[in-house]
């Protein structure tokens, strides 16, 4: 019997766990993570301080967690009116609203006190204003109330990339803002794309998301007009920042052709729920492997891989000159 009981409450506090993990929406976590990562590698020219690395990561999954902690402290009204996000942990009552709210600060607290102590007060306001920037801008102000609302609320998305930078050198670049950008306009094509996969659930609880208020078509439209954008911002990096180099440019360049053609069929075929399931996750792989581009092409490594392929074809030419 008692065997059981012990049993009963390793079960239970493992369901307690499982339930707070699941209101900092962990899936969402890792992307966010590579992009902070991305810029850091790029500020410090390759060559991080695996401490800092460590310490700037743990501190923005910290702020990431306690950002979409709090988002489903303020949605769950509506995560209660869709069957698709009926089972969280708040609307299932698994979780109270207040004790959710108490994990959510202890978690920003954590965060603040990470950069501060570890890092330097820059990454730390920057990781805050993305929390506040999150709740504020995007979740009360246009979340429910614009069309327009993830791509102004993208910017929170975008803020990682610049706690990095500032992690490493303690201020904004360029380069790092250039980071924002790209980010900020990848952000509509992405979760356009799977707005269209939900559109029926936004529709039910009323949320303004595009394909809900212009159409899938109109949607597409601006999904294909976005990445038309990104991929060649994307180059900014190279021309005229000089951030990043051959290598980099060289993967943009198939990873960015491939995004234009995904979002080329979805534009012949706008009501096609597997297209844009398919681009919604192209674009998450686009991401991360631009992101992996941007770190091999800082590393020492390629650069002296670069300058030997660049002195052996001098000599090469100078070979076929002579002869």
């Amino acid at each position: 019997m008692i065997g059981t009981n012990v049993i009963r409450r390793n079960a239970n506090f493992l369901q307690v766990i499982k339930s707070y993990y699941l209101l900092t929406k962990p899936r969402i976590i890792p992307l966010l993570l590579i992009t902070t990562a991305a810029a850091m590698w790029i500020a410090s020219h390759g060559q991080v301080d695996p401490l800092l690395l460590f310490v700037t990561l743990l501190g923005g999954t910290l702020a990431a967690a306690s950002a979409q902690t709090l988002n489903c402290i303020y949605d769950q009204d509506i995560d209660y009116a869709m069957l698709r996000t009926r089972a969280r942990p708040i609307p299932s009552g698994r979780v109270r609203p207040l004790h959710a709210l108490i994990f959510a600060i202890i978690l920003a607290v954590l965060s603040f006190t990470l950069f501060v102590v570890f890092v330097n007060m820059a990454s730390a306001l920057l990781a805050m204003s993305g929390i506040a920037f999150y709740m504020l801008i995007y979740t009360h102000m246009l979340k429910r109330h614009s069309p327009q609302n993830i791509v102004i609320g993208g910017a929170a998305g975008s803020i990682p990339p610049l706690v990095g930078w500032a992690a490493v050198t303690g201020e904004l670049s360029w380069a790092a803002w250039a980071l924002f950008a790209i980010i900020f306009l990848w952000t509509p094509p992405h979760f356009w794309a799977l707005a269209l996969m939900i559109k029926d659930d936004y529709a039910q609880v009323n949320v303004p998301m595009m394909p809900v208020v212009e159409g899938e078509e109109s949607t597409v439209r601006q999904i294909w007009i976005y990445t038309l954008i990104v991929v060649p911002f994307s180059l900014v990096l190279v021309y005229p920042l000089a951030a990043s180099g051959v290598i980099y440019t060289l993967i943009a360049l198939l990873l960015g052709g491939i995004f234009i053609y995904k979002a080329w069929q979805l534009k012949q075929n706008p009501h096609d729920n597997q297209l844009a399931r398919s681009l919604f996750k192209y674009s998450i792989l686009y991401m991360m492997l631009l992101c992996t581009g941007m770190v091999v092409d800082s590393l020492p490594a390629t650069h002296q891989m670069m300058a030997a392929l660049g002195d052996n074809f001098n000599t090469l030419l100078s070979l076929i000159a002579m002869h």
